[in-house]
Order: C-alpha cells, then sequence, then structure tokens
C-alpha cells in the first residue's frame, strides 16, 4: 500500500530505521492488536502503537476514567467516560490513519475467543490475575500470539507467548489467590509507562519480523533500584493449558472469577 505524503512526512524515521524501512512500514500500516485493558499500561502501549502506525487497534476495557486514574493512564482526560472509548478517541487525534476500534464490555470466558478473532497480536496490560490467566489460556488455546505486561508499586514483568513456547502458566501455574491489587499497594505511573512501551515494542518486533521477542523470558524492573533483571524459562510439561498432559481445553467460565480493574 502505498504511503501519502502526510504518512512518509510521519513515518520518516522509521523508513531510515534498518529494523523497520518501507516494508517494516507497509506492514505496522497492515497490522491489527488487540490492547486488552486501557489503563496504565494500555495508555502507553496504545499511544506509541498508534503513533507507530499500526492499522488497525482494538481497545477492550468496560471501566469509566476516574480521578484517581489520571496520575498514569495518561491518554484520557474526561472523568466518566469509557475508557475503551476515550482511548479510541485519543488515537484519532495523534494518527487520523490508524483505525481505532472500542470495545465497551468486560471480556469473559464466554466472549474473548470472538474478540480475539480479526487480529495479528495481543497486548495484556490488566492487573488482575483472573484476567491475565484467562488472556494467557485464551491465546494459547487459539494460538494467539501475545505478551504479557504487569506492574504493582515500583515493579514490573513482561514476556512474550508464541505458540508451542512457554506460556504464562509455565511461569507462574495456577491463577495466585487475594494478590493485592494497584488500589491497595500503590503503583508509580512512570513504571505502568515503562512496561507498557515495552508491551508495544513487542507488538511492533513481532509484526515487522525484527529483533528478538522475549520468548521464553521473563523480564523483571526494578523502579526504585533501577534494575533489570531476565528470567530464562522453559515449557513446563505439566501446565494446564500447553503441556503434554494439558486439562484446560475449552474456557470453563467457573475457572476464570473476573473481578478486573484495568
Amino acid at each position: 500500500m502505498p504511503f501519502s505524503s502526510d504518512e512518509s512526512k510521519r513515518y520518516s524515521r522509521h523508513f531510515v530505521l534498518p529494523a523497520i524501512g518501507p516494508f517494516g512500514q507497509s506492514k505496522l500500516q497492515n497490522a491489527s492488536v488487540l490492547v486488552i485493558g486501557a489503563g496504565g499500561l494500555g495508555s502507553s502501549a496504545i499511544m506509541y502503537l498508534a503513533a507507530a502506525g499500526v492499522g488497525r487497534i482494538g481497545i477492550a476495557d468496560y471501566d469509566l476514567v476516574d480521578e484517581s486514574n489520571l496520575n498514569r493512564q495518561v491518554i484520557h482526560s474526561e472523568v466518566g467516560l469509557n475508557k475503551a472509548v476515550s482511548a479510541a478517541n485519543f488515537v484519532q487525534k495523534l494518527n487520523p490513519h490508524v483505525q481505532a476500534i472500542s470495545i465497551e464490555k468486560r471480556l469473559t470466558a464466554e466472549n474473548i475467543s470472538s474478540e480475539l478473532e480479526g487480529y495479528d497480536f495481543v497486548l495484556d496490560c490488566t492487573d488482575r490475575f483472573e484476567t491475565k490467566f484467562l488472556v494467557n489460556d485464551a491465546c494459547v488455546l487459539l494460538r494467539k500470539p501475545y505478551c504479557h505486561g504487569g506492574a504493582s508499586g515500583c515493579e514490573g514483568q513482561i514476556m512474550t507467548y508464541l505458540p508451542d513456547f512457554p506460556c504464562l502458566r509455565c511461569l507462574m501455574g495456577e491463577i495466585p489467590q487475594d494478590a493485592p491489587t494497584c488500589a491497595e499497594i500503590g503503583v508509580l505511573g512512570s513504571t505502568v509507562g515503562l512496561i507498557g512501551c515495552m508491551q508495544a515494542t513487542e507488538a511492533i518486533k513481532f509484526i515487522v519480523g525484527s529483533g528478538s521477542l522475549l520468548v521464553g523470558r521473563l523480564i523483571k524492573y526494578d523502579g526504585l533500584e533501577a534494575r533489570f533483571q531476565t528470567l530464562n524459562f522453559g515449557r513446563d510439561e505439566n501446565c494446564p493449558v500447553c503441556g503434554e498432559h494439558r486439562r484446560i481445553t475449552t474456557l470453563d467460565k467457573e475457572n476464570y472469577k473476573i473481578k478486573c480493574d484495568f
């Protein structure tokens, strides 16, 4: 697809970048990414996906913008507006060449599979383990590549899943019970911003086919110590969703007691 004069100027720094170039930019232009959660992680991820020229960005979030969100969810400004709608409005103002689709619903075991259809890559930008494991399991069952990101306090983590490679359950096993939320322990806005930017980078690398994805690797970030650590991990033969003797073959709603706050 040829680039307009405006697009040629807008993406000129990508055109001269060996990792992208005009061919890679064309891939971005024709790609689609679903961002689940338009909160702290999703805000920076959506911003940079749109700025990079990803052709279609789906944004799923059922929550409304609250004043307590504004210190870290930087694409929102209108309190009371649905976050998916707010994020889509931001995208259209930032880059009119990008199509933003707002999905104003809670993703559940019953509807997540249909919402994942038609997207090349998925970003898990949620903040509840129940939802994160639902996204993981749905992507594994549908063989859909995705990037997991998480943050709390001044710390964050990120990994990427590709079909036939280790998934989140290979790393963490079962859903942690009674894990504290950001509302309970707080979160530094710049930390979620950093992890969200890294998630956007993983999506861009996957689309253009450049670099090394975080497959079988978990990066942990400690903002207070200014330290990154990389944990390598492999597939767990006993993983309930991707192991040799998997027991999760469908998304049973009873396994996912969703109480999300993106």
